[in-house]
């Protein structure tokens, strides 16, 4: 290695040095101004006044009085005059739907059980009961799939409405006609 190169890492290193030594030295200042308490005022023979706070000869104390901090309040939300006469839109179901059985299907040897299926968007929101109409009865089930009792052979007429938490019915579907068909044995 060349002695230039030894020469070069120590006037980097110097540079760098430089570089940080005006942040050092104005970090101390602010310390140090942070931490006094006290402030001395002088007037040298030339009517220039001088500050410092180290006390010297002829040099009086200044008291600061503390700077006001006023904290603003937190603003609370407010709503704009737009926004405030809006009234609320209530939740609404967009579609319901009785997807089984469908429309005019006959079914075949069922033994008396049915299984609908209802589709609904969005889905059943919370204290929202689906209530069933089969054949002019109603009936509250549990959800939009569930089977129902004692269907036999005939014409059958299905509707299905959600309802909220206070009875109110919220959507009702389209009228549903299916059929319901039995083998018979002959002997």
């Amino acid at each position: 290695m060349s002695p230039g190169y030894y020469h070069q890492i120590a006037s980097d290193c110097y540079a760098n040095c430089m570089e940080t030594r005006p942040i050092l030295l104005l970090v101390a200042l602010l310390a140090s101004a942070a931490s006094a308490s006290d402030i001395y005022k002088w007037v040298d023979e030339d009517g220039v006044i001088h500050f410092s706070d180290q006390p010297r000869e002829g040099a009086e104390r200044v008291t600061l009085q503390r700077t006001n901090v006023i904290r603003p309040p937190v603003p609370a939300i407010q709503r704009t005059n737009e926004e405030a006469a809006q009234p609320e839109t209530p939740f609404r179901y967009e579609k319901l739907e009785v997807v089984s059985p469908a429309a005019e299907e006959t079914l075949w040897n069922i033994e008396g059980v049915l299984n609908v299926s209802l589709a609904l968007t969005p889905g059943l929101q919370e204290g929202h009961q689906v209530r069933v109409y089969h054949n002019g009865q109603p009936q509250i089930v549990s959800g939009t799939s569930f089977r129902l009792q004692e269907v036999w052979r005939g014409v059958h007429n299905l509707q299905a409405e959600v309802i909220d938490a206070d009875g109110q019915m919220v959507i009702r579907s389209q009228p549903n006609r299916f059929y319901v068909q039995q083998n018979t044995v002959n002997f």
